[in-house]
């Protein structure tokens, strides 16, 4: 039976399609077939919320005869020498006009973020870390300063720029897994492979999902797991792909005590074998105690750039 999703970005509400469990047709064909549309059809549909990730991340528009990997960003819209900083903000700002004014979200956050780093941002409820995260992504644009990923500034990008380069350098893992429930554990792994034009999604699908404990769950849907297992599937779906850069938005926050330290203990020895760049949103002060380097936001300001005693 056909179903839909409801997703939340930037306080927007998006009605997302959601497929046939039983379709027979491959995994990328089953969520993109309403996903893929919608992103063509108009941008605010952004949010792929079956895959977790923005449909212009796998689905942006391609020109007839070209593939979704030609996409990409090229050494040649790279610098040619290696770039030490993978993120940088400067006087990052948001506000959002209202009847009686103007509401400050954000308000001139500066720093950076070296390779292989990873990073805590942290604050109480409304302080503005969710959209950090969603401006630092390229999810959302700012209303004044600048972002770079790997050197490249999204602020000069249009839309499907910023999607190419989050295509290419940016996994997500989110609070609610938001794993697609007709596709099973390793069709959801699978997906962002197929729909980038990989030759081989099932290989590397199934080696990440043995790597974090689900070699045994492939078939299961996400009906069938716990939520533990569902969270381990979306750590493995944004791993997969094999990015730079990872951004964590609460990846415990729907889990019991244990189940969320064993994500969390997965999470950072993933990160350390693939030498990944995290960026993690959390009110756990424990978690954020593992990063190497911690970010305080308050009343959408910096007040706070702390590293850990040795």
């Amino acid at each position: 039976m056909q179903g839909s999703m409801l997703v939340h970005r930037g306080g927007e509400a998006l009605m997302v399609a959601m497929m046939p469990e039983r379709d027979a047709r491959p995994a990328a064909h089953r969520c993109a077939g309403a996903c893929a549309r919608a992103a063509r059809r108009g941008r605010a549909n952004r949010w792929h919320a079956c895959a977790g990730l923005p449909t212009d991340i796998l689905a942006a528009p391609a020109s007839e005869g070209t593939s979704m990997t030609e996409q990409h960003p090229t050494d040649s819209a790279a610098p040619a020498i290696a770039i030490a900083t993978a993120l940088a903000a400067r006087s990052l700002g948001k506000r959002v006009k209202l009847p009686d004014g103007e509401l400050v979200i954000l308000d001139g956050v500066d720093f950076s973020v070296e390779r292989g780093e990873s990073v805590a941002v942290v604050g109480p409820s409304g302080s503005g870390k969710s959209t950090l995260l969603s401006l630092l992504a390229g999810l959302d644009v700012p209303s004044s300063g600048a972002v770079t990923i790997d050197g490249a500034p999204l602020s000069t990008l249009d839309e499907d720029g910023r999607a190419r380069v989050r295509a290419a350098r940016v996994g997500f893992v989110f609070q609610n897994f938001q794993l697609l429930p007709s596709l099973t554990a390793l069709e959801n792994v699978m997906l962002p492979l197929e729909l980038r034009g990989d030759a081989d999604a099932e290989g590397p699908a199934r080696a990440i999902l043995a790597r974090v404990g689900l070699g045994e769950r492939l078939g299961h849907y996400p009906r069938q797991l716990s939520g533990g297992e569902q969270q381990r599937v979306a750590v493995a779906r944004a791993f997969v792909t094999g990015p730079s850069l990872l951004f964590a938005d609460e990846p415990t926050g729907n889990l019991d005590t244990a189940t969320g330290q064993a994500i969390i203990e997965l999470l950072f020895a993933l990160n350390q074998d693939a030498g990944t760049t995290l960026v993690l949103v959390t009110h756990d002060e424990h978690l954020a105690g593992r990063c190497r380097r911690t970010l305080r936001i308050e009343g959408g300001r910096l007040v706070a750039d702390t590293r850990p005693a040795t």
